[in-house]
């Protein structure tokens, strides 16, 4: 879980997130996004993986990255067991 809190630590790796709730894109699709250095959205991809927030596929020469939705549910759910519990009238 301290991957996980890690890789959202940074605006970056949220961002990145949020563009790939729109759809799965290749690694140079995302990095056209941003105005840093492919090496470093190549980074920031890694730790994304190692949190397993997102998945990579291989197709030929190209990797196609989108979202794990099984491990952001079970942040979710993790999350919500420190929600107040509604009394009872």
């Amino acid at each position: 879980m301290n991957a996980l809190f890690k890789a959202l630590n940074d605006p970056t790796r949220r961002e990145i997130l949020e563009i790939l709730k729109e759809g799965d894109l290749t690694a140079g699709e995302i990095a056209d996004r941003f105005d840093i250095s492919k090496p470093s959205i190549s980074h920031h991809l890694d730790l994304l993986k190692q949190a397993e927030l997102v998945v990579a596929i291989k197709e030929g020469q190209y990797i196609t990255y989108s979202i794990n939705t099984t491990v952001m549910d079970e942040v979710l759910t993790w999350l919500m067991q420190f929600s107040p519990k509604k009394k009872k009238s």
